[in-house]
């Protein structure tokens, strides 16, 4: 009784921030969709988001490619960092965390004077006599943006669970006959399933939900879920019902995808088995 009573005890500050942070807004989002200003039961605002189906495609279609990118990107610098000595790991970790300890806001207003049309890049590629090309105010930009802030959350994963990976096993793979190719797609990628898992999921759902990336970088022509969201919420068509029923939408969709990957996962562990 008294070990119940201490785990209940230790665990009630968790309880409590999981009510009034996840709970309890998670509990507004769904009364404000099904409602109209008058606080009346209606499906109307719901039925409103499939207006805005283009920006829901466009929204997951970017997603899509910066989480594809950074996981061809991060894949091989994680096993490169696994084979590395414990004290260069620990540098290369501290660099790849690094630009994490600047704000979010100041390392996407870095690439806008990258990008710009008379920024550092088109500057240099002048003296060469090439360009300027836009490349501000584009998708590729904002898949840049992406790619830039949420690569470090790719990688994280896939380094700690290719830090598991016993060398022994890609030792006995070679000496059975595999060669480097059949190491990686019949030995380390099954091994890894759980890191692209998670880093696909923590890279993609707030790469879906971003809107000071496509804002910045996207320069308003490239409008992304979350803009509309923050539009509905704080801009001057204030709408909280209609915002409300797009971040449920935006909800059940990031749900969706993440069970799907959750069961790449499970069948993934069905045949190591």
């Amino acid at each position: 009784m008294k070990k119940r009573f201490s785990s209940v005890l230790i665990s009630a500050p968790y309880l409590v921030w999981m009510v009034v942070f996840i709970l309890v807004p998670l509990i507004m989002v769904g009364y404000f969709a099904f409602t109209d200003p008058e606080g009346n039961f209606t499906l109307d605002y719901v039925a409103d988001v499939a207006r805005y189906s283009n920006i829901f495609i466009r929204s997951v279609w970017l997603a899509a490619i910066a989480t594809v990118v950074c996981l061809v990107i991060a894949y091989p610098l994680a096993f490169i960092l696994t084979r590395m000595s414990k004290n260069r790991q620990s540098t290369m970790l501290m660099i790849v965390m690094l630009p994490m300890w600047m704000n979010f806001l100041l390392r996407t207003y870095a690439w806008m004077a990258l990008l710009g049309n008379n920024g550092i890049i088109n500057s240099l590629l002048g003296l060469i006599g090439i360009g300027p090309f836009k490349m501000l105010n584009t998708q590729g930009a904002v898949v840049l943006g992406m790619v830039y802030n949420y690569l470090p959350f790719m990688i994280l994963p896939l380094y700690s669970v290719m830090t598991k990976i016993d060398k022994s096993v890609l030792e006995a793979a070679s000496d059975l006959g595999c060669n480097s190719a059949n190491t990686l797609f019949r030995v380390i990628i099954p091994l890894t399933v759980p890191g692209i898992t998670s880093g696909t999921t923590m890279v993609f759902v707030p790469a879906i939900s971003t809107f000071i990336i496509s804002r910045m970088l996207g320069g308003g022509g490239n409008l992304l879920i979350g803009d509309l969201i923050e539009m509905q919420f704080l801009g001057n068509s204030y709408n909280p019902n209609l915002g409300a029923s797009i971040s449920l939408v935006l909800m059940v969709i990031i749900l969706l995808i993440m069970t799907i990957m959750n069961q790449f996962n499970d069948d993934d562990d069905k045949v190591l088995m």
